[in-house]
């Protein structure tokens, strides 16, 4: 996966509560185990018509939003099913990071181990910043290192994540990655145990 240190990034907010992960990416595309190929269909049902064509009642089509990289949304956020496919439409649309004041506990564990920094705030401070962004170009920067989100007008706000998943993250590794990591160790064993 993509290492994540630093990341600036155009705000695009989604002022919805409870957002699951059928309607960040609905059941009918889920049929790849590819990590690619989902972002077309992120918000599927909100972003296109009956007939496919784009909302333009929906703000994510808004020409304004087209370069977001950060999303910034409601509490339980990514509730409902474990599928992994939600993280990956998210980060094939262009997304790294997305705010919230609480996550649905499968998803962000889903999210770090995919690649996608998930951030939570204080519903006051998300709920600023989510306005600013409804009102206005707004941009955060995102810093792994100093565990901060930083904006353009000098708030700076700290946040937790988890030692583990910041190392991975920062460095761009997966299970996998971290496994490989001891290769010789798991060749030496398997060459001792005959």
């Amino acid at each position: 996966m993509e290492p994540i240190v630093k990341h600036t990034g155009l705000v695009y907010p989604l002022n919805r509560k409870n957002v699951d992960t059928d309607q960040i990416i609905p059941k009918q595309f889920l049929k790849s185990i590819k990590r690619t190929g989902f972002g077309k269909n992120l918000f599927h049902n909100w972003r296109y018509d009956e007939n496919g064509n784009p909302n333009p009642n929906f703000s994510l089509n808004d020409p304004k939003y087209k370069d977001a990289s950060i999303l910034i949304t409601g509490e339980n956020f990514g509730s409902g099913s474990s599928r992994e496919h939600a993280p990956w439409s998210l980060l094939d649309y262009g997304f790294r990071a997305v705010i919230a004041p609480k996550f649905a506990d499968i998803f962000y564990n889903n999210s770090l181990k995919n690649g996608l920094l998930v951030i939570e705030l204080d519903e006051e401070q998300v709920n600023k910043w989510m306005q600013e962004a409804e009102e206005d170009e707004l941009t955060l920067t995102v810093d792994l290192e100093s565990k901060t989100v930083s904006d353009n007008k000098g708030t700076t706000v700290d946040f937790e994540i988890p030692e583990y998943n910041r190392q991975n993250l920062m460095n761009g590794w997966d299970e996998i990655d971290l496994t490989l990591q001891l290769e010789d160790k798991i060749r030496e064993y398997e060459q001792t145990r005959l």
